[in-house]
């Protein structure tokens, strides 16, 4: 039997637009696709088949003439073009521009360089400014950042800017939100159908929510703030279908981990990533913001998730702003397709020093750890520390090796005190680390994802000397990227995984596999 993704009529969020002919962008014909006999792991390109063509009324402009991708639609609303093919050029509407406190003062240096000091952003409330990645730090310098964010949104009235003032109290800044890639989703920043542009690699997280989401540099950034453009070549779509049944104990993280070992770090660059099929439409949106979020470890360009109910669910008291998905053409053109059986999976890890070092986690389990960090955009999530605090649960036991924990948003860190982890009997997320012996969360940011000031939270920091030997500490990690120095110190050595496979590892101090507490 075909499995087949069908996209779902919600007249009540559909946008009127004016520009003749765009309403064709909203196709709801169904993706259907052979299933393949292939053994889990093998790449392969699969033809798509094409059902029968729902009736399309007829439009000024007439119907589309050739069928588009989601990314192909997206862009070519976003341009006002009736239709785009991959590598073609073109102006593109943002509806939503992001910066940090690493990336914003560069951005609005060179916006006022160009645009002039007295200039104004192309619109108040389509500009999100969130300071996330170094804030818990004396760091002068670090500190200064976010006064430059500052003193910028009130020059120019920001509608959205997360402010932090008290650093000694996350608490006492209720404007405060933490690491942007999962404040922007929380806060009803991400839309079905949207361009959204970041000054941070990780903006593709957004992707999930069935929108053009990637990240762009500072000078693109500040050209955006003066337009509201920005000259965006369009990427060809490889098309990753995953069916199966998800086992106990496995995560998205595992998922993207397999398709970046299967096809490297360099494997989809400058590529759209489009993820279907019956795995992808079980994962709630955190699951699926932690697969968007990694297609950049793949050189890719965007991630993208068609919007169904489970999007349209979180979004419900998220966001009042009208939006119109999109969903790829049953004849689109792929440049490629890879099928997965899930259900054959088993837990993964990215050895040091790359993302696509892809191997087994059982296969590690001679390696000796020093840590684990549980965090970042990638890793930080309440679903997140609910599935470590599954594996803390199971075991009963203490953990063997430091535990740290950071909250990606004040709203993750409020629902670790105040959130009952299924089965615990009532239990928080907290209650179940401090049993086992974890360190207390910790305050809300990137923490040691990026590295950054000596005084991060949990960075890693000068090796370790033994009187034998001198050993560089070796971190498990929910974050996305293990590259020397990415956590602190060049030497340290980083085992990417997913909070099961982390927790896992805690509780034994060795590379673990979650199955053997999860069975």
């Amino acid at each position: 039997m075909a499995s087949s993704l069908t996209a779902p009529t919600f007249s009540s969020f559909l946008h009127s637009k004016k520009d003749s002919g765009l309403s064709a962008f909203a196709s709801t014909s169904p993706l259907s696709a052979q299933r393949c006999q292939n053994t889990v792991s093998k790449k392969i390109c699969c033809s798509v088949v094409a059902p029968q063509q729902s009736e399309r009324k007829p439009y000024s402009t007439g119907s589309v003439k050739t069928a588009m991708t989601m990314t192909e639609k997206i862009l070519a609303r976003a341009s006002e073009k009736p239709h785009l093919s991959p590598g073609d050029n073109v102006w593109v509407n943002i509806d939503i521009l992001m910066t940090h406190d690493v990336c914003g003062p560069g951005s609005i240096g060179i916006f006022k360089r160009e645009f002039g000091e007295d200039a104004k952003v192309w619109d108040r409330e389509k500009v999100v400014i969130i300071p996330d990645h170094y804030i818990f730090t004396s760091d002068v310098r670090a500190n200064r950042n976010v006064d430059i964010l500052r003193d910028f949104c009130q020059e120019q009235n920001i509608k959205y800017f997360y402010d932090i003032k008290d650093l000694s109290n996350f608490k006492a800044n209720p404007d405060y939100k933490g690491v942007c890639h999962v404040a922007l989703a929380q806060e009803g920043h991400c839309r079905p159908g949207e361009v959204l542009l970041g000054t941070d690699s990780h903006t593709c997280t957004a992707g999930a929510f069935g929108q053009f989401a990637t990240g762009i540099g500072n000078t693109d950034a500040g050209f955006v703030l003066g337009t509201g453009k920005l000259l965006l070549k369009v990427p060809p779509t490889l098309r990753f279908v995953m069916d199966g049944e998800m086992p106990p104990y496995l995560l998205a993280k595992d998922l993207i981990l397999q398709i970046i070992g299967e096809i490297s770090m360099a494997g989809a660059t400058y590529k759209a990533m489009e993820f279907v099929g019956t795995t992808i439409e079980s994962l709630n949106m955190e699951e699926r913001m932690t697969l968007c979020n990694m297609v950049v470890e793949a050189g890719g360009k965007n991630g993208v998730i068609p919007a169904d109910s489970t999007t349209y669910k979180y979004l419900e008291d998220r966001t009042s702003v009208p939006y119109e998905p999109v969903y790829s053409d049953s004849q689109a053109s792929f440049l490629s397709e890879y099928r997965f059986d899930v259900s054959k999976l088993e837990p993964l890890v990215a050895k040091p020093h790359s993302p696509d070092n892809r191997a087994l986690a059982r296969e590690c389990k001679d390696v000796k750890i020093d840590r684990v960090y549980i965090g970042s955009c990638t890793g930080g999530k309440t679903e997140d520390f609910m599935a470590a605090a599954k594996v803390f649960l199971a075991s009963g036991k203490k953990v063997k090796v430091p535990t740290f924990l950071v909250p990606a948003t004040q709203k993750v860190w409020m629902d670790l005190y105040g959130i009952p982890v299924p089965g615990s009997g009532g239990k928080t997320c907290s209650q179940i680390f401090e049993e086992a012996g974890c360190d207390t969360p910790a305050s809300p940011s990137c923490g040691a994802c990026l590295g950054g000031p000596k005084d991060t939270y949990a960075r890693l920091n000068e090796p370790q000397i033994n009187k034998l030997e001198h050993s560089m500490q070796v971190c498990v990690s929910t974050t996305n990227r293990n590259f020397p120095g990415r956590m602190g110190h060049k030497e340290g050595q980083v085992y990417l995984a997913s909070p099961y496979t982390a927790a896992a590892s805690a509780l034994t101090g060795f590379v673990t596999d979650p199955r053997e507490f999860l069975q």
